[in-house]
């Protein structure tokens, strides 16, 4: 009965000294009969200061926390007028304190991060008007709407518009 105890006190103690601090999630959705799904690490804001802060201006940052955020989509799509294929892509943001951010998708999908990106890479740049919130969306969070990928964190909102072919 004692090793019991102790194997689910080590199991315990193991699961929440390797709980992920923003875990990842997944938002899953259909546009025009296009299934669009991104896969992210979901930070929190936890006080701090994000746009500016914690992710600079003016800077390729990688959309998320812990392993790329990734893009697919499992037909051919327009992104923001551009031709895209089927496919899985890396997702990236340029913000910007004034003005327009940048949204990136990349044929690279499995970088850890920013560090390695290049622009060599990339499949489409779109421009996307930010809008700000009054309320603050803790945990970063996409989700797939009518017509468009949107993302959430911070007061920051994105809505990247998404047609099918």
């Amino acid at each position: 009965m004692q090793k019991i105890k102790l194997l689910f006190l080590f199991v315990l103690i193991t699961s929440i000294s390797c709980a992920q601090k923003s875990p990842r999630k997944e938002a899953k959705g259909a546009i025009n009969k296009v299934t669009v799904v991104a896969d992210y690490g979901s930070p929190s804001v936890k006080g701090r200061t994000i746009w500016g802060g914690l992710v600079p201006y003016g800077k390729v940052w990688r959309a998320g926390a812990n392993e790329n955020t990734t893009v697919s989509f499992d037909k051919d799509v327009m992104l923001g007028g551009k031709s895209v294929k089927a496919g899985k892509y890396g997702f990236f943001i340029i913000p910007n304190e004034n003005g327009e951010w940048v949204a990136i998708f990349s044929s690279v999908n499995d970088a850890w991060g920013s560090s390695k990106y290049s622009a060599t890479n990339d499949v489409v740049r779109i421009k996307v008007t930010p809008t700000f919130a009054t309320s603050v969306q803790e945990s970063m969070q996409f989700s797939v709407g009518n017509s468009s990928l949107d993302f959430a964190w911070d007061k920051a909102r994105l809505s990247i518009p998404v047609t099918s072919k």
